[in-house]
């Protein structure tokens, strides 16, 4: 079978689930277990005979072996049984539940998998599987996943910026389904770039690190990774199952690539007496921070600052309060200009994210020494949201649309830099003069307030104003909830 009609298949099967009330989301999590199973046992055959340390009677022969209800009791039982062991397995299977309810569907999805030798595969073509179905479900605004996926162009952007290097490490401490990573592997795997065998084996193993603090979404995230051959069966995972801001690992980076969780109100998730995840509010009380603040963004910013190597760096979508907001805000705001070089920021066009409501940026920014000295010479400041429509639907944010930011960031030598229409450079100077600081600037005149007869199509001038809608809510919960009980 080809890898598009294989991808086809498996697709099709998940529209026939769907129709049983089974959606993207529970479809995502049961074909992980079943595909991990199956890679398994496929990995514990020649040539490989690896230990997969899957125990027997608990494998994918015990699984395939039955149907009916024997198959669905016995389904259960590996999940809960494998839940409970170490590394990988425990990971992918922590707290795992059986959500296709019908013995004849289950039946029928283990011969799918069954059906094909899935290791033979291609990385790109499990890969491109696994990551359609998840931009399928963070499309499904029932499941909520949205809030845990980045747009691939702007990662793939943000990445051509960067250009990781090999042998070097590579962390984010809110990472979702691993969209950064992946990316970044991407780029590391390009078409003529060739890896020696030092370069592939720290590929592996030894480059990625990153935090997600939802079971199921770590989950997903070290699945894609596998399927990348990011990562193997034995060894411990690299995504730690815990809220990255509690405390300083003492673990530095060479870059952080990272969209942290939009909403600016901390929560700590803990696990109660009933085994349940419950959240608390929480202010985090750090030495290393410069700040004490519930902003959750605040809180990550200055995160990533600790967790980066001296010569670190780093690219973070960050949402636009942090660009103006004053207290905390403005204090972090220039200490990150003094202490980093914070040297080229992207206004990010509205109607790109599943989370409604959002105005975001990417900051890019080098950690330095800890001197005294002021380390940030100036902004460079590209407008891609004045006079820019885009919608999740219609007309999605491509590669090409960041194809011009990307010229103008010059990757070769960004110390060699022309400013354009859109691209214009602000000295220090100029900036730590602004009120508080304030890195919100805008230079360019919006269009739409001159040509009134020529306003964006119906369903952009929509998506528009729900997300000035979503937005203003988002302030008001923000400000209900800061009020005192």
């Amino acid at each position: 079978m080809t890898s598009s009609a294989l991808i086809q298949k498996v697709w099709n099967y998940c529209h026939t689930l769907r129709d049983d009330g089974v959606g993207y989301g529970d479809y995502l999590e049961q074909l992980t277990y079943l595909l991990f199973l199956k890679l398994a046992h496929e990995f514990a055959e020649a040539p490989y005979n690896r230990d997969t340390h899957i125990p027997k009677g608990y494998d994918w022969p015990s699984l395939r072996s039955k149907t009916g209800a024997p198959l669905e009791a016995h389904y259960l039982e590996i999940l809960q049984k494998l839940g409970k062991e170490s590394g990988m397995l425990g990971a992918i299977f922590f707290k795992a539940q059986n959500k296709i309810q019908d013995p004849a569907k289950l039946s029928r999805l283990v011969q799918l998998i069954d059906a094909e030798k899935w290791v033979s595969l291609g990385a790109d073509t499990k890969g491109d599987l696994y990551e359609g179905l998840l931009q399928k479900n963070a499309e499904d605004t029932k499941s909520g996943a949205g809030q845990y996926f980045t747009p691939r162009p702007l990662i793939d952007a943000m990445v051509a910026c960067v250009r990781p290097e090999p042998m070097k490490t590579i962390a984010d401490p809110a990472c979702g389904t691993g969209g950064f990573f992946l990316g970044a592997y991407k780029w590391l795997t390009r078409k003529g770039n060739t890896l020696n065998k030092s370069q592939k084996e720290f590929l592996r193993h030894s480059t990625f690190f990153g935090n997600e603090i939802v079971a199921g979404t770590r989950r997903l995230c070290l699945m894609n990774l596998f399927l990348h051959n990011i990562g193997d069966l034995e060894g411990e995972p690299s995504i730690d199952r815990a809220d990255a801001l509690l405390f300083d690992t003492g673990k530095r980076f060479d870059y952080v690539l990272a969209n942290p969780p939009f909403g600016k109100k901390s929560s700590m998730t803990f696990t109660n007496e009933e085994g349940e995840e419950d959240r608390d509010a929480l202010t985090y009380q750090r030495q290393d921070f410069w700040e004490t603040t519930s902003n959750k963004q605040l809180n990550f910013l200055q995160h990533i600052c600790t967790i980066l190597k001296d010569s670190g760096q780093a690219a973070v979508v960050l949402p636009d309060n942090v660009l103006f907001e004053g207290g905390a805000g403005e204090k972090i705001r220039r200490k990150l200009l003094e202490t980093c070089d914070v040297h080229t920021l992207l206004r990010l066009p509205t109607g790109i994210f599943y989370a409604q409501g959002v105005k975001a940026n990417v900051v890019f920014f080098d950690n330095k020494p800890k001197d005294g000295k002021v380390h940030t010479k100036g902004v460079w400041v590209y407008d891609l949201r004045t006079n820019k429509h885009f919608t999740l639907k219609t007309k999605p944010l491509g590669y090409d649309d960041l194809l011009d930011f990307i010229a103008c960031y010059n990757p070769d030598n960004r110390h060699e830099r022309q400013e354009t229409e859109r691209f214009k450079y602000f000295s220090y100077e100029d900036l730590i003069a602004r009120d508080k600081a304030s890195l919100d600037i805008f230079w360019l005149k919006d269009d739409s307030l001159d040509n009134l007869d020529e306003l964006p199509p119906p369903d952009v001038l929509a998506q528009e104003i729900i997300e000035h809608l979503e937005a203003a809510l988002s302030s008001f919960r923000d400000v209900a909830a800061a009020l005192p009980k």
